[in-house]
């Protein structure tokens, strides 16, 4: 194209290609090093696909001794919402994903490969796309979205593919006055990729998760600068992964179908591209037992914001996506349950291909043995984070009576045999507990022997009646246990359980039956963990009053 149309649209000074080029070197990384990225664009709430691959990319970048950088791609614009920047370094900082480069929270970007933010990158674009229509790279098009959609009408008439390619790629052609004489006239302008290839050829391309794939060859013209003078995706990330120096992309599924004109734009270029991976979808049954993609429309647990509205600790979640990555993760869990999960080296031979299945059992499972670990304290202090922000009542009662909620939180958990696992969500905390308040607990003594039921209510009226005369606070729990036992075969049930499995006909019950109506008067509920513990957190005034009958 000549200069003198490549100067009317860029009238000001850009940069030369060899002065951004140096701006930019090779990183100096050991062997094997991945340069990874996350680039979100800044339109809304976060959801698991975001946390899914940035967790990913970050893994597969710091176990390789690599960079992982966070680039914003705002140069739509339109779509931007206002305060989506600082949820997605929020929600990156919550959950522990650190970036090496890019805007982080509370400061504006570390790294020097930047500008992170992509509309702060329009001279850097501007530049190669002029570069691109000197080349012959490219072209001015100045169809209408009326002429476009003209177009597509015809198309689709025609039984033919969409798109702005071949024949229907009307200003693909048009002479340099004629190119000039719409400039002169002020008509409006976008910048097309002339693209070199033939949908009827058939091309191998190699997804780093995927393998060999075969594709139609890309043949559209795609737009690669916009009216406004910002780049399209396409074009901007192609600039971006190269001067940044990407050597892996890890992106949901739904880009495979871009991944023969990314490479095509990088061949133009003369640039090796990045390995693309192409991650699947989260999946979910949907009411007729098939597979669909998790939806941020339909699935609330699509959505962060759920986790955290629920109480999930954040490493449960990122635990559980790790699971989901590579099914060894489970394994490696199992043999290393005190290890860091940044300990555990992601394959990716072992990445998900076929699109993982999102399971809460398995959730659940993760985050209750996340709980199981903590300390009292740890468990004190996330509790009352989220009740703060979910149940500022009950927050209060647990600052008021911090030392108390400690002494609960410990039981079955500091040296204990058998840790508990009863909290699996911190929303699960007050109903877990609230049978220790006197203010909080409610039973009736009908509902109480309905839980106790076939029991008769005289047997249940001897078992608490000997219980509370023989109750000594001071007893250890052998001798408290010893005391049960006799008061299980005092009223005919086995305090021995061996016996009573060998010859159950002749005892009204067992001893678990026994502790059973104490469980039940004291917590009101059938399950607890250790009773004698529980007793001995309550004090005796509490556990006496909940035995009066």
């Amino acid at each position: 194209m000549k200069d003198e149309i490549v100067n009317k649209i860029f009238p000001y000074p850009l940069p030369s290609i060899a002065e951004i080029e140096s701006k930019y070197p090779d990183r100096a990384l050991p062997e094997g090093a991945k340069v990874t990225r996350i680039a979100p664009s800044p339109t809304g709430l976060m959801h698991i696909g975001n946390l899914s691959a940035a967790l990913i990319s970050e893994r597969f970048a710091h176990q390789s001794d690599g960079v992982f950088f966070l680039r914003i791609e705002d140069t739509d614009q339109k779509r931007k919402v206002e305060g989506a920047v600082d949820l997605i370094l929020k929600t990156f900082d919550d959950y522990d994903i650190q970036n090496d480069e890019g805007p982080v929270l509370n400061k504006k970007e570390i790294g020097l490969y930047g500008p992170y933010f992509q509309s702060a990158r329009k001279e850097i674009y501007q530049a190669y796309v002029k570069d691109w229509l000197k080349k012959d790279l490219a072209y001015l098009c100045f169809c209408s979205e009326e002429e476009k959609e003209k177009n597509d009408a015809l198309q689709v008439a025609q039984n033919m593919r969409p798109g702005y390619y071949g024949r229907w790629a009307k200003c693909r052609n048009l002479s340099q006055d004629t190119i000039l004489q719409y400039l002169n006239e002020g008509k409006k302008f976008v910048v097309r990729f002339k693209s070199p290839g033939h949908y009827n050829n058939k091309i191998i391309i190699r997804d780093a998760l995927r393998g060999n794939l075969k594709f139609p060859e890309n043949d559209l013209d795609i737009v690669i600068l916009k009216g406004d003078g910002l780049p399209t995706y396409h074009f901007a990330h192609l600039i971006d992964d190269h001067l940044m120096r990407t050597t892996h992309v890890f992106r949901g599924e739904e880009w495979l179908s871009s991944l023969p004109l990314h490479i095509q734009l990088f061949q133009a270029m003369g640039w090796n591209p990045p390995q693309y991976a192409h991650i699947s979808h989260i999946q979910k049954m949907d009411e007729t037992g098939n597979r669909r993609k998790i939806s941020k429309r339909l699935d609330p647990e699509a959505k962060l914001t759920y986790y955290t509205d629920k109480g999930y600790p954040k490493v449960a979640l990122i635990e559980y996506l790790l699971n989901l990555a590579n099914s060894n993760f489970e394994d490696w869990r199992r043999a290393n349950p005190d290890k860091p999960y940044t300990d555990f080296e992601l394959s990716l031979k072992k990445l998900n291909a076929s699109g993982a299945l999102f399971d809460f059992l398995k959730l659940n499972s993760i985050s209750k043995d996340v709980i199981s670990k903590m300390t009292a304290q740890e468990v004190y202090d996330n509790a009352l984070d989220w009740m703060k922000n979910y149940d500022p009542l009950f927050a209060q009662v647990m600052e008021n009576n911090k030392d108390y909620m400690l002494k609960i939180f410990n039981i079955e958990r500091e040296g204990a045999k058998k840790v508990r696992k009863d909290i699996i969500v911190w929303e699960d905390v007050k109903k877990e507990v609230a049978y220790f308040f006197d203010d909080l607990f409610s039973l009736t003594y009908k509902d109480a022997c309905n839980l106790l039921s076939p029991l008769s209510v005289s047997d249940i009226s001897n078992i608490i009646n000997s219980f509370v005369e023989t109750y000594d606070e001071s007893d250890t729990k052998e001798n408290w246990f010893s005391k049960i036992k006799k008061i299980a075969s005092d009223y005919g049930f086995s305090a021995d359980m061996k016996a009573y499995k060998a010859n159950p006909s002749l005892f009204k019950g067992n001893i678990s039956d026994v502790a059973k109506v104490l469980r039940v008067f004291v917590t009101g509920k059938d399950q607890s963990p250790d009773l004698y513990a529980i007793m001995q957190v309550m004090g005796k005034e509490r556990v006496l009053k909940r035995l009066k009958i």
